[in-house]
């Protein structure tokens, strides 16, 4: 009755993190280039159950290990592409493909984004929407008039009183062999990981769509429906634990 106790309160622990995960998707429904997290569960092991002598062996073999609950494994990102939306903001940027823009943070460390709401942050330089400057630093004279970001990365501006393009830098994408597992920091940031690998340069990343930005991936029916479906596992777990916090008060009052 212990074992039915505690199995029934770690799945309830279990879907309490997945009902938080799909809650922290709807919200960001909206925000651009959210990614969408699920949660994978794994049995937690018990002891083993002994054999009974004389049992058939058959019958057993699926109860050597006794299970002792469900737990969460890990919360993978869930990078499929977003649907594009026309912007026509010069520094808006959609990124078509599995790449990351390299950000350098105030720490000196790196993180990667791919939302592409850009600015010229207060040091002139190309910046993510939260001021963080992109990585290599590109910058932006203050007499621009005009800014033309390729498909390749290039970054052209025209100056004032000027009719011809200067090139002032070019952006690049990285990509990572396991983009699932990289970790998620917020602000649309995520950082490296070893399970995520390293950041690879070069072809494969993808290409730069000026006046875009990815939408969310995050389907509003697929989580109602997945946050339906965590709720009733909830209670199924929370039946669990009711009905044994019932059989071990009969007990105790049948000990009296």
């Amino acid at each position: 009755m212990n074992d039915a106790f505690y199995i029934g309160a770690t799945g309830m622990q279990a879907q309490q993190m997945n009902v938080d995960t799909i809650a922290n998707n709807l919200v960001n429904t909206n925000t651009t280039a959210f990614k969408k997290a699920r949660l994978s569960f794994t049995d937690l092991v018990g002891g083993s159950v002994a054999p009974v002598a004389g049992a058939d062996a058959s019958l057993l073999r699926g109860l050597q290990n006794a299970g002792a609950g469900v737990g969460v494994l890990r919360v993978s990102q869930q990078f499929d592409a977003g649907d594009l939306k026309k912007t026509e903001v010069p520094l808006d940027l959609a990124i078509q493909g599995d790449g990351f823009l390299e950000v350098s943070m105030p720490d000196g460390s790196r993180a990667y984004t791919r939302g592409g709401s850009l600015k010229v942050n207060r040091d002139g330089l190309l910046a993510t929407a939260n001021g963080y400057p992109l990585k290599p630093a590109i910058a932006v004279p203050e007499t621009m008039q005009s800014i033309v970001i390729g498909n390749d990365g290039r970054v052209q501006v025209t100056l004032a009183g000027q009719s011809t393009p200067a090139e002032v830098g070019q952006l690049e994408l990285v990509r990572f062999l396991n983009p699932a597992q990289l970790d998620r920091q917020g602000d649309n940031l995520y950082r490296a990981t070893d399970a995520a690998g390293a950041p690879l340069a070069g072809d494969g990343a993808g290409q730069l769509m000026q006046g875009f930005l990815e939408t969310s991936n995050v389907k509003m029916v697929d989580e109602m429906t997945n946050l339906m479906l965590a709720q009733r596992a909830y209670e199924s777990s929370l039946k669990v634990v009711q009905a044994s916090d019932e059989l071990l008060a009969m007990v105790n009052n049948m000990r009296k």
